[in-house]
């Protein structure tokens, strides 16, 4: 480690303070990068607001040099997840970093000695907690703006992975389409089929049926049941659901989380989708105050942006590959027109998903915004 850098595990009200503010002035000169909002971070290492500490550690560290923040790093031990797949996993989250190969080592060095600590053998990431944390480094197409629930990142980045022997372990793309004026044909036709023969049926949720008919759970077990497969998944605990359930749901429109039922009411799909909220998290600037409230809830209620974030799409396991989306598209699409979006985006998607991958194809899709985890063994068994 240089003799000019030394990087602290946050223990402090300042050691807090200049971990949020490191991406402040990394990213001044990026317009692509979407922040997070302070609160949000300082939740992530509250035991009080973030369930996940229940069954992870978590150890923030600051990188300084010359007394300056200059990079930071979240070490994570999934304890859930390492059992589930039975590795000894370290997760590295929240990495940034200036242009200095010294700094980015430091810090990488400083979670591997952490996780060795902690029995573990091999250091993974970006990941955070659970699958619904940012996860993934970017390593294509950084002219394109981020968005509140990947990861963005400067291009030198993945540079200083490979440099300091990290290596690939699974890369996620994101699929970018225009939206149709027409729901196509093949979507109709499959949609009909679905309602028809398989007694499949969109609906809308709303407050009373989320929380006190159960269903918001319904859905959140859902996710549980198809991510179940997935790289890195740990299923969510009841803490974390409800978590998830009243921090996002009461701010989501409920227009655009179509919801499939069958004929005995159970749920067998959602897909959670948002208008784009990039440019009022620019604006607000990682602050709700004094303004950032205002351009928030101006994208959300009022005047929408031009695309569409189409978060996760989850089919119980044993409907998959029936055509069971084209009832997403089917009632998504003229939503989507209705509200003025020209373009949708996905979340990221694992690369070798082939099955979740294909659906597009109707779209005339373009693969965008590749990301990648990044592993490297940091003790020999």
């Amino acid at each position: 480690m240089s003799k000019n850098i030394d990087v602290i595990k946050v223990q402090t009200k300042r050691h807090l303070k200049d971990f949020i503010n490191v991406p402040k002035s990394i990213y001044s000169h990026l317009e692509q990068y979407v922040p997070d909002l302070d609160s949000d971070v300082r939740s992530l290492f509250d035991p009080q607001k973030n369930p996940g500490m229940k069954f992870s550690v978590i150890q923030p560290f600051v990188a300084y040099q010359h007394e300056k923040p200059v990079g930071r790093i979240v070490g994570i031990v999934n304890n859930k997840a390492n059992k589930c797949w039975g590795n000894k996993n370290v997760r590295f989250s929240m990495i940034e970093f200036v242009d200095d190969i010294e700094v980015s080592r430091a810090l990488i060095d400083a979670v591997s000695q952490w996780g060795i600590a902690q029995g573990m053998d091999t250091l993974h990431g970006p990941l955070g907690i659970t699958d619904f944390d940012k996860e993934g480094m970017l390593v294509e197409d950084f002219h394109l703006t981020g968005s509140i629930n990947t990861i963005y990142n400067p291009d030198y980045y993945p540079h200083h992975m490979e440099a300091l022997g990290l290596e690939k372990e699974v890369d996620w793309v994101q699929i970018r389409i225009k939206v149709p004026e027409q729901i196509p044909a093949l979507y109709q036709r499959v949609a009909q089929y679905c309602r028809e023969q398989m007694e499949l049926r969109v609906i809308k949720l709303t407050n009373d049926m989320i929380y006190r008919q159960g269903y918001g759970k319904k859905v959140f077990n859902l996710l549980n049941e198809a991510y179940m497969p997935l790289f890195g998944f740990s299923k969510l605990s009841d803490e974390q659901i409800d978590h998830f359930l009243n921090k996002y749901l009461p701010v989501i429109d409920k227009q655009l989380v179509p919801v499939i039922v069958d004929n005995k009411n159970e749920v067998v799909g959602v897909a959670i989708t948002m208008g784009s909220l990039s440019k009022a998290i620019r604006k607000a600037n990682g602050s709700l105050w004094p303004l950032g409230w205002y351009h928030l809830l101006k994208a959300l209620k009022w005047k929408h942006e031009d695309n569409a974030e189409m978060l996760l799409i989850a089919v119980r396991p044993d409907l998959q590959g029936y055509g069971v989306n084209a009832l997403f598209f089917e009632d998504l699409i003229p939503i989507y027109n209705r509200y003025g979006f020209r373009w949708a985006e996905t979340g990221p998607q694992l690369e070798d998903n082939v099955r979740e991958l294909s659906q597009w194809k109707p779209l005339n899709p373009e693969i965008v915004k590749r990301r990648r985890c990044f592993k490297k063994l940091i003790i020999n068994n």
